[in-house]
């Protein structure tokens, strides 16, 4: 019995050892490294530890984090700007994340560093949001949109903010100006234009 119960604890140590540690920048559905659509403000103190969590909006005698935050790595590099469904509810959960570092990349390889022509040939658009200074493009059965600067765009597509914009009139060089995630938890992504 008790080489028994000393070769399951052997073996479940070994497991455990041999487990996969979860890459802290990979983009997933629902989750980007360690943040989940269940992730609260509260938190990002415990998940980011090793790294500097800078708040942008402090809540006067808040003991917890609230309110829009960015994260820099132990090297300074900034790594992702959270924005709270309710600034001022440290339980509230992250509605749209903002991903600065080129780390950070989905399955098929996308990046903030990535091209337009990166997005045609691994995803299908949804939908693209004509805005005053640039175009919204969001990602079909993903959580990923993108921002593009009209600058990136021909001329006759830059100043008519009603005309639909289709994938095809935006440049297979075009930059991203914006690589975000957004958790709407079941409410529609709004796009604000002082955002864009």
């Amino acid at each position: 019995m008790k080489k028994t119960l000393l070769f399951a604890a052997i073996a479940t140590l070994f497991f455990v050892q041999c487990k996969e540690e979860k890459d802290p920048f990979a983009i997933n559905d629902g989750a980007i490294g360690p943040l989940t659509k269940k992730t609260q403000m509260k938190q990002l103190d415990s998940i980011y530890a090793q790294d500097s969590i800078v708040k942008l909006n402090p809540v006067t005698g808040a003991i917890e984090t609230q309110g829009e935050v960015e994260i820099y790595d132990k090297d300074g590099t900034k790594l992702l700007l959270l924005s709270p469904f309710d600034e001022s509810d440290p339980t509230s959960k992250i509605a749209n994340i903002q991903i600065f570092d080129a780390r950070y990349k989905t399955d098929k390889g996308l990046t903030n560093a990535s091209t337009f022509k990166d997005v045609k040939a691994n995803y299908e658009i949804e939908a693209i949001q004509n805005a005053i200074n640039s175009v919204v493009v969001f990602l079909k059965g993903t959580d990923l949109y993108l921002t593009i600067d009209k600058k990136e765009l021909p001329e006759e597509v830059r100043y008519n903010f009603n005309q639909k914009v289709e994938a095809t009139q935006i440049p297979d060089t075009a930059k991203f100006k914006y690589f975000m995630m957004g958790w709407d938890a079941g409410e529609a992504i709004e796009i604000q234009e002082g955002d864009i």
